[in-house]
């Protein structure tokens, strides 16, 4: 399991994910779900990535074998013209990828299943966030929908749907979205650390602020200890429960 989310703010694009594939008494693994693909002045694009791991690995895989060789260049994400062909590259190589495992060995391909996000600017228009399905179909976030979650999602939802501000800051974004994934991590244990951000400034067309949280990090077990403490807080300030009583009782 995993846990990504993508968030559109007035001021640009923030992406979280953790990085725990595996989850067992002894065996956890970690593994990057963050990619970024970057020309200075000209587009940045994320992918963050949920699901079978041979089948995350080989999407992303083949996506940067096209940016990199240049006979397989086109379509690459670094010649599409707009963020919404973009998408619907991603989208077409997922499907291909899914299939291709699908038509091998076992035929249960929902077992290759994978989910997406894929955000980021090209020159020309703005930036642009959508989730994509492994039936190769996506959807764009807008006004009504400003944030996409992919993974184990219902333990962090909350606090999104509670505290988000499309004209938030960055900071204030980062401290929202790690309240949102502590809440998870505590909830869920195939969730987990090091949590890695990026950060997008509208109309900079360049890369954008890269961070890891590690559970030890200071600023992390900062807003963990004190969004529990806050929590503790609000519930003492709460009134009291009086049950009703019957007249006569």
């Amino acid at each position: 399991m995993t846990y990504a989310v993508g968030m559109r703010l007035d001021r640009g694009l923030v992406f979280m994910s953790d990085t725990r594939t595996n989850a067992g008494v002894d065996n956890i693994s970690t593994f990057e779900k963050m990619f970024n693909w970057t020309v200075e002045g000209e587009r940045s694009i994320t992918l963050l990535t949920a699901g079978n791991l041979a089948t995350t690995q080989a999407t992303v895989s083949v996506l940067e074998e096209r940016t990199k060789a240049h006979a397989e260049r086109s379509p690459s994400l670094l010649e599409v013209p707009t963020m919404f062909q973009a998408a619907r590259l991603v989208a077409d190589t997922l499907k291909d990828v899914i299939e291709m495992h699908g038509t091998e060995g076992q035929q249960a391909d929902s077992a290759f299943h994978a989910t997406l996000i894929l955000g980021g600017q090209i020159k020309g228009g703005p930036s642009r966030l959508f989730l994509i399905y492994p039936e190769g179909n996506f959807i764009e976030a807008g006004v009504d929908t400003p944030f996409f979650q992919i993974g184990e999602t219902k333990y962090g939802r909350p606090i999104l749907v509670r505290a988000y501000d499309p004209a938030m800051t960055f900071p204030d974004a980062v401290k929202l979205l790690l309240v949102s994934f502590d809440s998870t991590i505590k909830a869920n244990l195939s969730v987990g650390a090091p949590l890695d951000l990026f950060l997008y400034g509208e109309d900079s067309f360049e890369t954008g602020q890269r961070s890891r949280f590690e559970l030890d990090d200071p600023y992390f077990r900062t807003i963990s200890d004190g969004w529990g403490d806050a929590l503790k807080s609000a519930l003492a300030r709460l009134p009291e429960y009086v049950p009703d009583t019957a007249d006569g009782d």
